[in-house]
Formats: C-alpha cells, structure tokens, sequence
C-alpha cells in the first residue's frame, strides 16, 4: 500500500501551521513533513503529531536567513560555523518531535563563485551533517531543485546529488527525489527511479507542468509508482503540490494507488 505524508507548506495552507496536522489526519494522512516548521516549538510539534496519530517525516535543517533569500547555507565558503550550529539546532528539534529525515538545503550559488568552486565546501558541510546525525541514528537527505523552480541553486540535478552522494560516502546519505523537479529538468522520472532507486530514501510529487496533483499534467504516474513498488521502495510519498482549487477537493486522485 502506498503510503502518502502531507507536504504541510503546500496542503492545507489556508489554515494556520498549527491547526494543518488536524486537518491531514482528517483528510486520511498518517504522516505530514514541512521544511521549516521552527515557528513551533518541538514539544508542540510532537504532541500535535502524538493527538492526531501521525508520523513526522522529514524536515530540513535551518536553511539560513529567509529575509535574504537563503534557501540553505551547506555550499556558502564561510559559513561552515554557522551550518555546523544548524546541524546541532535541526537534529536536536528532529530528534524531539521524531522526524524520520534531515535534508540539508544547499544553498544558492553566490553571485561570484560557481558550482565546481564552492563543492568542496558543500561536500565538507554534508559530511558534517552526516557524522552528527549518524550519532543520533538519522538519515540525511539531499533534494536536487531545479533551476525552473529556484534560480543558481547549487543542487539542481538529480544526477548531481548522485555524485555527492557517491563522493561524501556516507552510509546514512540518500537522496529525495522529486519527480516534478526532475521532469522539469528533462529528465524521465520514471527511469531514474528504475536506475537508480537504491540511492533514494523519500520521494516527492506533483504533476509537470503547473505543479498541480497527480493527473494534471503529463507524468506518468501509474509508471512511477510500479517502478517504486518494483524497487520495493519502503518510504512515503510525499505530496509536495500546489492544490488547483482546495486540498480536499483535490485529493481524491489517491484512490488510483492505494
């Protein structure tokens, strides 16, 4: 059976945060992820998962200042004092609402540097990530996002996240395959699963083009899901879509893959 988690920063988001994980286990959810939830305190976190019976599955480490843009620091040479005090930060607010994943945002490319210049940085910041977190038994996550969706970012191939993955050589590094972000790149969703299942532990979705759900666009998604299931795939599926109207009203595309 497919198992589906709530992308709670696109579902459900005419509701406060707060009042988000209520609605998912209404709407038939076992398990809700957000990048960012901070604003909430862990303990608030972790008993709004325990009330409504759901799983958190991933979040990502603190990704820098959001008023400047930032969407992750791991790539940025300099900061590394500041990403090893996120890892500390966003493994111990992991641990205490029991999140299943970290993910480590890369970062933007700064205006003056490109990608080979900063990787050896990246590389570091990632393999610190994943010696702390491998204290505390938890698995990291790299999430290649396109540059259609988020201009200079510096992980925005799923074959890239590859050859990180490959030269960290960490055991407890994986892969979150968006299948949206890799469509819109050009790449078949459908045969990187098949190619190169082993390498990921959770998975995103929403249809290419709009980004709306399942069956709205062009993704063959009855492929993706038999290819995940052949490869005997164990995660959750995230939904990481923009609603075309509301989530309720949108949701009844599930009932193709149960």
């Amino acid at each position: 059976m497919v198992r589906y988690s709530a992308h709670l920063g696109y579902l459900f988001t005419e509701l406060p945060l707060e009042k988000r994980f209520a609605a998912a286990r209404e709407a038939g959810f076992a398990e809700v992820e957000h990048p960012s939830p901070y604003g909430l305190p862990a303990e608030r976190v972790r008993s709004l998962c325990e009330e409504h019976g759901l799983a958190f599955a991933q979040l990502a480490l603190p990704a820098g200042d959001a008023s400047r843009g930032e969407k992750g620091i791991a790539c940025l040479p300099g900061r590394e004092l500041e990403f090893e005090a996120s890892v500390t930060m966003g493994l111990d607010y992991a641990m205490r609402i029991g999140s299943r994943f970290v993910h480590v945002m890369s970062g933007v490319l700064p205006n003056d540097m490109n990608r080979e210049e900063v990787w050896p940085t990246y590389l570091r910041n990632v393999e610190t990530a994943c010696k702390a977190a491998e204290a505390a038994r938890m698995p990291v996550l790299v999430e290649p996002i396109g540059a259609a969706t988020l201009a200079n970012y510096m992980m925005d191939d799923p074959y890239l996240a590859l050859r990180a993955i490959k030269e960290i050589g960490a055991p407890n590094l994986f892969m979150l395959f968006d299948a949206f972000h890799a469509a819109n790149a050009g790449i078949d969703p459908v045969a990187f699963v098949q190619e190169h299942h082993d390498r990921i532990a959770h998975v995103h979705i929403a249809d290419h083009p709009g980004r709306h759900e399942p069956g709205t666009g062009t993704i063959d998604f009855v492929s993706l899901f038999a290819a995940l299931n052949t490869a005997n795939y164990t995660g959750s599926i995230g939904l990481e879509y923009i609603p075309a109207a509301t989530t309720e009203a949108g949701l009844d595309w599930r009932n193709r893959f149960q």
